[in-house]
C-alpha cells in the first residue's frame, strides 16, 4: 500500500477518487474512440486475425465477449455525439454509456443523457431495460403478421447460380443475420491493400454469399458433431500427383464440378482422405488404393493434445480446424509431430495465400511471420513500471479537458424516478422521430414523381 495515500485527509481522499473518476471516464472515452477508428480503417486485417475485437482480445488480455461489446459500444457512440462529448469530458462512466447505446438513437440521445447526469448507473439500467419492454409490447400484433407470412423459396437461374428469396419474422431473421455476421467473421478478411491484393476486393455483398454457404457447411458438420481435417463433409478433388507436388499446370478439379487452383487442392489435402488412382496413358485406371488419411488418428490425437486448437497468437478456436504439414507431404514433408502445427480454416487459408509464413525453429517453436518478415508474435513487454495517475491529469489539461472533483459525481440528490412518465417521454420522442422520418420519405417520394 502506497504510504503517502494513507497520510491524505478523509475529505482529500474522497475528491481524490471523484476526480480520478472523472479522468478515468475521458480516458475511457478515448479509448473507446481510438478502437472505433481502428476498426473503421481495418486496421487489425493485417494481423491476421477475424475481427477488431479479436485483435483486442489477443493485445489488449480482453476477454473475447468483453472486447465485442467494447467494440459495440465504441462504434455506437459515433452515431451519439452528446453522450459521447458527456463521456469525453469525465461526466459519464462506461457502466452508463454501455446502458444507453442498447437503446438510444437521434430522437431519445438528449433524454437518455439527461437522466444519465442526474442519475445511478442503476437508474439508467432499469430505464434502458423498461423502454426495451416497452417497444417489444409495441411489436407483439406485427409479431402474428410476420409468423403468418413466412416462407422460402429458391430456384436456378440460366447460368446455375441459386436463387433465394426468404421473408423471416424478425426474431428469425436476427437468429439468421447473427449466424451470417458470425459466418462473416470466420471467413478471411478482405485485402485493402490494393497493392498486395491478389483478389479483386470484395463486396459485401459478395462476402454475404460465402458467408451463406459457410453456414451450410457448418451445420452439415454438427451434425456429426465436432469434425475436423479429413473427418469433415466430404469435398471429392480430383489432382494430378505432379500437380500437388509442384506448381505446374495439370489435372486439379472438383468432382463433377470446375477446376481449383493446385495451392487450394494443398491446402485441403493437408489433412484429408486420400485415395490413390493409377490411370494409363488413356486415362483408364489401372489401380485404386486404398482410402488412407494424410494424417492418421493416432498421430491426429497426439496433435490435438499438443496444440489444442489454432495456434496462431491470439486465435481462440478450438472446433473445426485442420492439421496443416509446415512442408507439405506432397513435397517431400514427413507426416510427423515435429512437421504439424492445428490451424483453423481462416488461418490455414491465409497460410496457403501466402499472406501467413509457418517456421519451425530450431527448439521445435513455432513462428507466424508475414510476408514482410515481421513476426505476428506478441512481443516481450518490458518491465513494469509504475504510472503517476498526474501523468493523466497532465494529458487531459494538455487537451483542454477539465476535470473536477464534482465532473463524476451523480447530480443525484435521492428525489424518485417515474419510470411510467419516462418511458411515455421516450416512446413519444420515438414516435415524433418515425413520424418525421416517413414524411421525409413521402416528400421525396413525391418529388420523385
Amino acid at each position: 500500500m502506497d504510504e503517502t495515500i494513507s497520510r491524505v485527509s478523509t475529505p482529500d481522499l474522497m475528491d481524490q477518487i471523484t476526480e480520478l473518476a472523472g479522468h478515468l471516464n475521458a480516458a475511457h472515452a478515448r479509448w473507446l474512440a481510438l478502437i472505433a477508428e481502428f476498426d473503421r480503417r481495418n486496421a487489425w486485417a493485417v494481423w491476421g486475425v477475424k475481427s477488431c475485437a479479436h485483435w483486442l482480445n489477443w493485445k489488449c488480455g480482453l476477454d473475447l465477449g468483453a472486447a465485442r461489446e467494447k467494440l459495440r459500444v465504441a462504434l455506437a457512440l459515433g452515431r451519439l455525439p452528446r453522450i459521447a462529448a458527456a463521456m469525453a469530458a469525465g461526466s459519464l462512466s462506461y457502466s452508463k454509456v454501455r446502458a444507453m447505446t442498447r437503446v438510444a438513437d437521434e430522437a431519445t440521445e438528449e433524454y437518455f443523457l439527461n437522466v444519465a447526469l442526474h442519475g445511478t448507473a442503476h437508474h439508467v439500467e432499469k430505464l434502458v431495460r423498461a423502454f426495451r419492454r416497452a417497444k417489444e409490447s409495441q411489436e407483439l400484433t406485427r409479431e402474428a403478421q410476420q409468423q403468418a407470412s413466412r416462407a422460402l423459396s429458391w430456384f436456378h437461374d440460366e447460368d446455375g447460380s441459386l436463387l433465394i428469396k426468404a421473408r423471416l419474422p424478425a426474431e428469425a431473421g436476427a437468429v439468421f443475420l447473427k449466424a451470417l455476421e458470425a459466418a462473416g467473421n470466420a471467413l478471411p478478411p478482405p485485402d485493402v491493400s490494393a497493392e498486395t491484393s491478389l483478389e479483386p476486393v470484395q463486396s459485401p455483398a459478395s462476402r454475404r454469399a460465402d458467408a451463406l454457404a459457410l453456414m451450410a457447411e457448418g451445420f452439415l458438420a454438427s451434425e456429426q458433431h465436432t469434425l475436423s481435417g479429413g473427418d469433415r463433409q466430404q469435398i471429392v478433388v480430383h489432382v494430378d500427383a505432379q500437380t500437388l507436388k509442384h506448381d505446374h499446370a495439370g489435372r486439379c478439379e472438383l468432382d463433377e464440378g470446375p477446376g481449383i487452383a493446385a495451392e487450394t487442392a494443398r491446402r485441403l489435402a493437408c489433412d484429408a482422405s486420400l485415395v490413390v488412382l493409377i490411370e494409363n496413358e488413356q486415362g483408364e485406371p489401372l489401380n485404386v488404393g486404398r482410402k488412407t488419411r494424410s494424417i492418421p488418428s493416432a498421430l491426429r490425437r497426439a496433435l490435438n493434445s499438443r496444440d489444442r486448437g489454432c495456434r496462431f497468437p491470439g486465435c481462440t478456436h478450438t472446433r473445426f480446424v485442420d492439421g496443416h504439414h509446415v512442408r507439405h507431404w506432397a513435397q517431400g514433408g514427413e507426416t510427423k509431430l515435429s512437421n504439424l502445427v492445428t490451424l483453423c480454416r481462416f488461418h490455414h487459408r491465409q497460410v496457403h495465400e501466402g499472406k501467413v509464413i509457418v517456421q519451425i525453429l530450431d527448439d521445435g517453436a513455432i513462428r507466424f511471420i508475414r510476408p514482410d518478415g515481421q513476426s505476428f508474435e506478441s512481443h516481450t513487454p518490458g518491465a513494469a513500471r509504475q504510472v503517476d495517475w498526474m501523468q493523466l491529469v497532465a494529458a487531459h489539461q494538455a487537451r483542454h479537458i477539465h476535470v473536477t472533483p464534482r465532473t463524476a459525481v451523480t447530480r443525484w440528490q435521492g428525489e424518485g424516478l417515474d419510470y411510467g412518465l419516462a418511458i411515455e417521454g421516450l416512446l413519444q420522442r420515438t414516435s415524433r422521430a418515425n413520424g418525421a422520418s416517413s414524411a421525409k420519405h413521402v416528400t421525396a417520394e413525391t418529388s420523385r414523381v
